[in-house]
């Protein structure tokens, strides 16, 4: 039978794997075939020990749920995990702020110094 007080172990062995990605993509070097970029602009590279601190604080909340109320160091693995989240945040605050914010130039307008173009005149399409 199935009992509830699994939940958070099995809830905490997912947030450890998901954990453990996000270290393997900080630390294992990117291997990539061409590098043509097609962006005006060049893409803000991301902080890897920024990365790092963030996998590390998500194996600190995975360690909390799995613990669960009986371990000692609870609160203290919860903590070590916001203030490295935090650490990670502050680290990778410019590529962040880039991939939040920065959408690129809009390409429904007119392009800048030409006149728009004329639209059809709002009324029935058929006359009646």
């Amino acid at each position: 039978m199935f009992r509830v007080e699994t939940i958070p172990l099995i809830i905490g062995i997912v947030v450890a794997l998901i954990g453990l990605a996000i270290l393997a993509d900080a630390w294992l070097p990117e291997e990539v075939t061409h590098r043509n970029e097609r962006r005006r602009a060049e893409r803000t590279e991301r902080s890897l020990s920024g990365e790092a601190c963030i996998g590390l604080a998500v194996l600190c909340v995975a360690a909390a749920l799995i613990g669960r109320d009986t371990w000692r160091y609870n609160t203290v693995a919860m903590i070590a995990g916001s203030v490295l989240f935090l650490i990670g945040v502050f680290a990778n605050r410019r590529y962040l702020r880039d991939r939040m914010v920065n959408r690129g130039a809009l390409r429904r307008g007119a392009p800048a110094g030409k006149a728009e173009p004329k639209r059809p005149p709002k009324g029935p399409l058929m006359p009646r």
